[in-house]
């Protein structure tokens, strides 16, 4: 891959994260470039799938196609395959032809019934807090040919780049809204516990053990029950103070 095909790529790709709008809508658009840029190299049909793990989040699937999400689907089902093994190594792995590969023959088996012959899997760098391999599925044996796995490599170098952006962006939004939750759900409690204060006569950390103990009892969440006590007092379901974002 020259550094013009570098650059287009980069571009396109940082293109993506503002274009896309979400984290799912990026890498549905990643995998259809990534197949794409496949196809142009090698004039041949490829689909490309990913499937992303975030630490403490939900698991992100993505693919150029519904073809390629549900062979992507296979390896998951299977729960092991080149993807698993890139993502150990950190280096692509090759099925050159599933008739052949006695690695993982559930796996294999279970590809060649839905006409994938062989499978390229090149892990992307993406720190500690997430991981994912693109897998690219090809109609044909022997279609990943040295030349091929370099292109994907250099292709896969650039899409972790423009990933770890993405994830980053995602990463402070969710953040932002995790606060944003918090500091209603805060807002609520103190509310609450101002009324216990008032009607029982007892300092802040008395009237907040009391409504601790209350959401013990009823197996209710804390802010729940904050919510419902300043309610049923201002007859007001609009308990907490709004954040504008």
């Amino acid at each position: 891959m020259t550094a013009e095909d570098h650059a287009h790529q980069l571009e396109v790709l940082h293109g993506l994260i503002t274009s896309s709008g979400e984290l799912k809508g990026f890498l549905d658009a990643m995998t259809g470039f990534a197949a794409e840029t496949m196809i142009k190299a090698t004039g041949r049909r490829v689909e490309c799938a990913l499937t992303l793990h975030r630490h403490k989040r939900s698991v992100e699937i993505a693919g150029s196609s519904d073809d390629a999400i549900l062979l992507d689907g296979v390896g998951q089902r299977q729960g092991d395959g080149p993807r698993t093994e890139a993502l150990r190594t950190g280096l692509p792995v090759l099925i050159a032809d599933v008739s052949l590969d006695f690695r993982w023959k559930p796996y294999c088996h279970a590809l060649a019934g839905f006409g994938c012959r062989s499978v390229l899997a090149v892990p992307l760098e993406l720190g500690s807090e997430a991981e994912a391999a693109l897998n690219f599925f090809a109609p044909t044996t022997g279609f990943f040919t040295a030349e091929v796995i370099k292109d994907a490599r250099a292709f896969a170098n650039t899409a972790s780049q423009a990933l770890r952006v993405e994830l980053r962006i995602v990463s402070a939004e969710l953040l932002a809204e995790d606060l944003k939750a918090a500091m209603e759900s805060r807002t609520a409690i103190d509310l609450a516990c101002g009324m216990i204060m008032a009607q029982n006569r007892c300092s802040q950390e008395e009237a907040f053990q009391i409504l601790v103990r209350a959401s013990s009892t009823r197996s209710e969440k804390l802010h729940t029950l904050a919510q419902k006590i300043v309610s049923n007092v201002s007859g007001d379901d609009a308990t907490c103070t709004h954040f504008d974002d």
